[in-house]
């Protein structure tokens, strides 16, 4: 390869240089027109042109042009010793012949003379810089050249193809390698930048700290300038002078001083010899109490458990009472001393020791914690529920319920309710129940993150809707009204006809009507509203919560008039049931016992009145979060808690009976969780989808073909009724 373009190019650029010089030239006082620049020859070299004083004084050349080796060509180089040494004898000639003109120059053309002079000085230095600039841009055009040349000729010299193709790739690789070390240093260049920034806010961190401790130490100086001035008052005081009279004086009040420093050292003793004694005192004392609260602590447990030990037995005692009851082989007497205990039982002393506190009625949410049975052997069942559940909550207080609370704060701690995300860790939390103090905030996030889409649409919807139901009343309202007063009797909360939580519960459920046309309302939704306002206590968060519940979480149509969905869900419970409890199934199939009689309310208000309050409210955790699966695993596991006392009953009735109130009985949630979640595994939520849909299709196939039914039997009624009316007409003719 050649390396001629780059010297073409230097050329060019010499020849642009070379052009601006011959300019500037042409601008000084010294210029004259030259001949064009030719190479230098042998002959020239040697000889030498001779120059006369009245020749014309030759233009002095540029600086000497460094050729391709940097060097400066001989003729170039003798050049401009001739050139000065014409320009002397000029300037001799001149001034030998001018001599009587320069005599009557004024002392101004002189001045002006040499400001040119020097004016052209400097332009000469400048040329001087701007040629070894030149100079120093041909080296290096020079040696890239020759580092090209270098590997034109390794390439050219490779024999092969494959040769020459690995030796480009290894350039290729070299470029890279070089690229890669140019970003890593200006990574590192960034890096370097951002340490700069950090070390320069440190810096005025610390100037900061500077100027604040200068501000310090120029306030103690004032300070102490001050204190200074003082003493110097002091002393130059005519009291203190150094009179005899003074002086006595002066000693005497010395005297005084140290009597009184004595003093106050025996005081400092005192009370630091009285301090140390307090403190001994004051550790003792925090000892004491230490201990004191241990075997305060000791004693409760002991006190809860031997109190839970009673229950049990008051539990089993009156166990006993109820199956001697119920035995029909007694005799009269023996019956009316049973009966006798009952009523002991019922009306004694036994009350002071089932009630938990006169003021524990309620739960936190207005929940009766003893249930209310009107019938006298339903009140016995209700004081043996209540032993049971007071012994459960004693045993299962200290090893479980304070854990959860801890675990539950670990988890929330540093975190918003938009840090929430589904885990399989925030599963088990639910799964186990949120504790009463962060139910309320795990609520709302689980009901906004499935209400957020139409929340960020509408922010103002419930307010709109409250408005509008003020506005136009919807055809609903009747019986919203009248199912107002049946929701949550039993509950604090609800049980007074001028409690605001009906008024609150009335504005949402008006509110839903609007916003959903299709359902608009249907008994069973008043329940659902209503446990969200106790927990949420607020209407917005409680309409959102039933919104959640009803139009996300449940399926399509469980609601509406024909409530399809909610019966195909009673037959996918009767598969399930024989699938995990053949026992129980086959013997409901016996006593031709219908469960969905009893479970459909179940599914439509999510055990609302059916459970007690310390089991529904987890339930409703997991409800939230998980979905209707978790309305079959509940329904199962209570099935499964109370299988074999259903199995001991024989007779259609009673079993129908016992399994009205028998959800009521269950007084240890946390063994029906882990039959929930554990026993009725595995559970696969695709399985239960598909026995929805195939059920759902087979309803809705039974639906038409009654609707059908319904409409032949409509017409048949017309036709049969027409032909009465023809009877009826004929007699009335023969009787004329």
């Amino acid at each position: 390869m050649s390396i001629k373009h780059p010297l073409i190019e230097l050329q060019n650029s010499v020849h642009s240089l070379r052009k601006r010089s011959s300019q500037e030239w042409s601008q000084s006082v010294f210029h004259v027109e030259a001949p064009p620049w030719t190479p230098p020859t042998p002959a020239d070299t040697n000889t030498s042109t001779p120059r006369t004083p009245v020749e014309p004084p030759t233009p002095p050349t540029p600086l000497p042009l460094a050729d391709p080796a940097g060097q400066v060509s001989p003729a170039e180089g003798r050049e401009s010793p001739s050139l000065f040494e014409g320009r002397n004898r000029k300037t001799k000639s001149r001034s030998s012949s001018t001599m009587p003109v320069l005599r009557r120059d004024t002392l101004s053309s002189s001045l002006d003379r040499t400001s040119r002079l020097q004016q052209e000085k400097q332009m000469l230095m400048e040329e001087v810089k701007a040629q070894k600039e030149l100079v120093w841009i041909l080296h290096k055009a020079l040696e890239a050249a020759q580092l090209e040349k270098r590997t034109c000729a390794e390439f050219l010299a490779e024999k092969g193809e494959q040769e020459r193709l690995e030796l480009l790739r290894h350039r290729e690789r070299q470029a890279a390698d070089l690229r890669g070390r140019l970003e890593e240093a200006k990574a590192e260049a960034e890096v370097m930048r951002r340490s700069l920034a950090q070390k320069d806010a440190q810096l005025a961190e610390l100037q900061e700290n500077i100027r604040i401790l200068t501000e310090k130490n120029n306030a103690k100086k004032e300070v102490i300038i001050k204190l200074s001035d003082q003493v110097t008052a002091c002393l130059s005081d005519p009291r203190y002078s150094g009179s005899p009279s003074g002086g006595g004086l002066d000693s005497q009040t010395f005297k005084q001083f140290q009597q009184d420093i004595e003093n106050l050292k025996d005081d400092i003793e005192a009370y630091k010899t009285q301090n140390k004694f307090l403190n001994s005192e004051i550790y003792q004392l925090t000892k004491l109490w230490r201990n004191s609260s241990e075997q305060e602590k000791s004693l409760m447990v002991k006190c809860a458990y031997l109190e839970a030990s009673n229950c049990q037995v008051e539990s089993r005692y009156l166990g006993v009472l109820r199956k001697l009851q119920e035995t029909k082989s007694l005799d009269p007497v023996q019956r009316g001393a049973v009966q006798k205990m009952i009523e002991d039982a019922l009306k004694g002393e036994l009350k002071s020791v089932i009630k938990l506190n006169t003021a524990r009625d309620h739960d936190e949410y207005g929940f009766k914690i003893i249930p209310d049975y009107e019938v006298e052997d339903m009140k016995l069942l209700a004081k043996i529920q209540a032993l049971e559940i007071r012994s459960h909550n004693l045993l299962h207080q200290e090893g479980v319920e304070r854990p959860l609370l801890s675990r539950w704060a670990q988890y929330l701690a540093g975190r918003s309710d938009n840090d929430l995300c589904p885990s399989p860790e925030l599963k088990n939390l639910l799964r186990s129940g949120v504790p009463q103090e962060y139910r309320q905030r795990v609520w709302r996030w689980m009901v906004r993150a499935r209400t957020r889409t139409i929340r960020d649409r509408h922010p103002q919807h419930y307010q709109q809707l409250c408005e509008k139901s003020q506005t136009s009343p919807h055809p609903a309202s009747r019986q919203i009204q009248l199912d107002l007063h049946r929701t949550l009797t039993t509950n604090q909360h609800f049980s007074s006809p001028s409690s605001p939580a009906l008024q609150q519960l009335r504005r949402v459920l008006l509110a839903f009507s609007w916003q959903n046309h299709a359902i608009g309302y249907c008994q069973g939704l008043n329940r659902l509203a209503a446990i969200a306002l106790l927990v949420l206590q607020s209407e917005e968060d409680a309409f959102w919560c039933l919104v959640a519940v009803v139009e996300t979480i449940m399926p399509q149509d469980y609601y509406t008039k024909n409530l399809v969905a909610s019966q195909a869900d009673q037959r996918v419970l009767k598969d399930f049931l024989a699938e995990k409890l053949p026992r129980l199934a086959a013997h409901f199939e016996e006593h031709s016992i219908d469960v969905s009689l009893i479970t459909f309310n179940w599914f439509l208000v999510v055990f609302v009145e059916s459970l007690p309050s310390d089991i529904l409210l987890p339930l409703w955790d997991a409800f939230l979060y998980e979905g209707t699966k978790v309305i079959f695993r509940y329904a199962l596991a209570l099935f499964k808690y109370k299988e074999d006392d259903i199995l001991k009953i024989h007779d259609s009735v009673e079993i129908y009976q016992y399994l009205r109130f028998f959800t009521k009985t269950i007084s240890d949630g946390r063994k029906l969780t882990g039959i929930a979640f554990n026993d009725m595994n595995p559970f696969p939520g695709r399985l239960l989808r598909n026995r929805r849909t195939l059920h759902l299709e087979r309803l809705q196939g039974e639906l038409r073909e009654l609707e059908e039914q319904q409409k032949e039997f409509v017409a048949e009624s017309v036709e049969r009724k027409d032909k009465e009316i023809d009877t009826m007409v004929s007699e009335d003719d023969d009787d004329l």
